[in-house]
Order: structure tokens, then sequence, then C-alpha cells
């Protein structure tokens, strides 16, 4: 069941969900009309630990003003922050979610973490990725897990994935067949130099010579679309580039259904900024990234979901240098044209000092694998089984989120 938002006397917030969302997930909604639809699904990966409580404020919360100081957000001012209910808003940096927030494409799901709690970026982001109870104990991610995990015969599982940037996030790692593309502004080798490169590789390292085929039949594919973007230093207009590629990638008729990509920096110890200042830019940043995927999907935006987590949140007090240290609780931003959005998905755990979770970080109360596993069961169709033995191993006891997927 879904309750609209009304404003409760308790300090437990259910915000366009109830715990009927964490049940196991319905029958995929495309059931009888299974040829029609041709699904996208987009990872993006925020590495370095999202403020959450600057990216999405809860201003309705009596104690949030004065524990985050100089980051809190406002709804007044010269920057104010973008409603999103009577209780959350938005960084003013991400108007273009705002606009999909309202035309119910986008939502929040708050005080989110996966079950890792040791504050460790590079451990934290392994368990994040790998879908793992633990960190280091695979090379394959929980993306290309599901795809691997698919029905024979499965459009998604056909098409397999792409991984944008120079180095494959773990993320989509694993045996299911994915495609590299990163830009790189060089110019593109002649038949000839492929043809002789080729028979060379095939007699003396055919392992190789396998590799070296899947890249050229990215690099054909990306140049089909019309993809020759350079590097860029920029890293707003680098989210812009990646966020085209792979949205390009993923409209062609031959090209792969399901993407992931890493934007680094969101490690902000010191000069964060709140409305205002090097997060609201990377927010921005990575607010054009939806921006430039709904441009680019075109007609397949109405069957895409983009989302975008980050290892874990950051401190609800700010430190003396105005920023934030590592912490626990964070958000997750859905978007797309198959989200079922205008909500923010929270059991709000409070801000007093006593409600933090170990009296310094914003308490989790919404496990980030439900998330992802109702976007997985109810998007692409994987079983409640394939979720919680292959996928994420070990976790029958965390169930799909339900209702995250437009009807």
């Amino acid at each position: 069941m879904t309750l609209s938002f009304m404003p409760p006397l308790s300090r437990r917030l259910f915000l366009g969900a109830t715990a009927a969302t964490f049940a196991s997930a319905s029958i995929p909604r495309w059931a009888s009309a299974a040829p029609t639809r041709d699904p996208r699904l987009v990872i993006v990966i925020l590495r370095g630990a999202l403020d959450g409580l600057s990216a999405v404020a809860p201003i309705g919360d009596p104690d949030y003003a004065a524990l985050h100081g100089d980051l809190a957000l406002q709804l007044g001012g010269d920057h104010p922050a973008l409603p999103l209910t009577s209780f959350f808003a938005l960084n003013p940096a991400m108007k273009n979610f705002a606009r999909l927030y309202d035309a119910k494409q986008a939502l929040v799901v708050h005080a989110a973490a996966t079950n890792y709690r040791e504050r460790s970026h590079f451990d934290g982001q392994d368990v994040l990725e790998s879908g793992m109870l633990t960190p280091g104990l695979t090379q394959s991610g929980w993306l290309n897990r599901a795809v691997g995990a698919l029905p024979a015969g499965d459009r998604v599982g056909q098409k397999g994935g792409v991984a944008v940037g120079a180095v494959a996030p773990l993320v989509i790692r694993g045996p299911a067949p994915i495609l590299g593309w990163a830009p790189s502004g060089l110019t593109p080798p002649t038949d000839d130099l492929i043809m002789r490169t080729m028979a060379l590789y095939s007699h003396v390292d055919p392992a190789l010579a396998k590799q070296l085929q899947a890249g050229l039949d990215a690099e054909r594919m990306a140049s089909k679309q019309g993809m020759n973007e350079k590097p860029t230093g920029d890293v707003v207009a680098a989210m812009r580039v990646a966020a085209e590629g792979a949205a390009r990638l993923m409209t062609a008729d031959d090209g792969p259904r399901v993407g992931a990509l890493a934007i680094d920096g969101w490690d902000t110890h010191a000069n964060e900024g709140g409305a205002t200042g090097r997060l609201a830019q990377l927010l921005g940043g990575l607010d054009g990234a939806f921006a430039a995927f709904e441009t680019e999907l075109g007609d397949h935006w109405k069957d895409t979901v983009i989302v975008a987590v980050t290892e874990f949140g950051r401190t609800a007090h700010i430190n003396g240098t105005t920023g934030t240290d590592h912490g626990t609780g964070t958000v997750a931003f859905l978007v797309g044209g198959a989200v079922a959005g205008g909500r923010v998905i929270a059991d709000w755990p409070g801000l007093k000092t006593e409600q933090l979770y170990e009296a310094r970080d914003l308490k989790p109360t919404t496990d980030l694998r439900c998330v992802l596993k109702g976007v997985l069961a109810n998007h692409l169709g994987l079983s409640a089984t394939a979720l919680a033995t292959s996928v994420f191993p070990d976790t029958l006891g965390v169930k799909p989120m339900s209702g995250l997927i437009a009807a």
C-alpha cells in the first residue's frame, strides 16, 4: 500500500511509502506485453560518499539547521532550496531533477545505506558494487551478475551492458558480455591496420584477439552513433559527455541495454559548500547528466531507469574546515520515464544526538539493496530467488522494495 504524504506527529515519517514497500516485488507489470517493452537501466556510482543532508535537506526536522550549520539548505535567501515535500527540499543545483520529480519521473530514497558500516571508501565501494556482504570476496559486480541471471533469450541479457570510462566500474565487471567505451579524441585506426592487427593476434594470442575485437565492436558502434567526444578536465562537462555516450550506445538497435559509470570527487572533507560551492557544482553536473540521458535516449526514456548511489553518507555535524567527514546514511536518486516518481521515500530516524548512528551520522533505516533489488525485479524481471542467491548472495532476508517502477 502507498500513502500520500501527510506530516505525522511521530518521528517515523513514511513519505510516499509504508512498510509494505519492503514486501516482495510483485509480478512484473509487462508480463502480458513483453514483446513491446525494451527496458534500459543505468547505474551511476558517486565515489567519495555523498552528503545526503546537503543534497536533499530535511528542512522539517527541527534539529537540521543547527546541526548542519553553514551547509544547511534553506527555503529562503539568495539560493533557496527546491521543495519536494513539506519536510524535504532539494539542493538548488538540481533544477532538472526537480522538474522530473514534478513530472513523477524521479524520486529520492533517504536515510539509506548498504550493510557496510566501517567508513572506508575502498571497502565501502567494494561492498556497494560487488553486492557481497563484506569486501574482497569477488571480482564481479551485482549488475553484471544480474545480466547473467536473466532468462535465456531475454532481450536485455542478449544485448549485454556498457561500461563508460577508462576503467570499468566493479559493479558491471564479470562474465556477462560488456562493452567498454571512453571518449578518446583519437583518430580511429584504418580498416587495413585493424585487419593486420587482428590477423597477428589471432595466431599468437587468441584471448587478446577476442578482447581487441570486443573493443573494435564498441568503437564501431560508437562511431555509428556519432560519438567522437574528446575527454575533458571539467568534471561537470565530463559527466555530460559520459552520459551522452552511454545513452547513444544504448539507443542503438544492437546496442547494450544496461550501463554503468562512476563519478569521482564526492569526498567533501573541506569547503563542501551547501546551496553553492563544490558540492553544488557536483550535484549540478549529475543533474546535467540526467538531462543528457533524457535527451539522448529520446523515445527510450519512457522505459529507462537511472539509479545514482554512493558508498555511504557523511557526518551530520560539519567539521572545522566547513566540510563533513565519513558517515553512514545518505540518499539515492532514481530518475527515468519508467520510475514511479514524485516521492521521497524515507523512514526518517531523526537528528537528535540519541537518534544519530553512533551519535554522529544519519542513521540508515532503508537497506540500499532493497532498492536495487526492487528495480531489478520490477524493471528487468529478475526473480526473488536469483536476486537473493546469485545477484546479491546470501540475502534472502533482504526483500525487494516494490512500487519503484511505474505501473
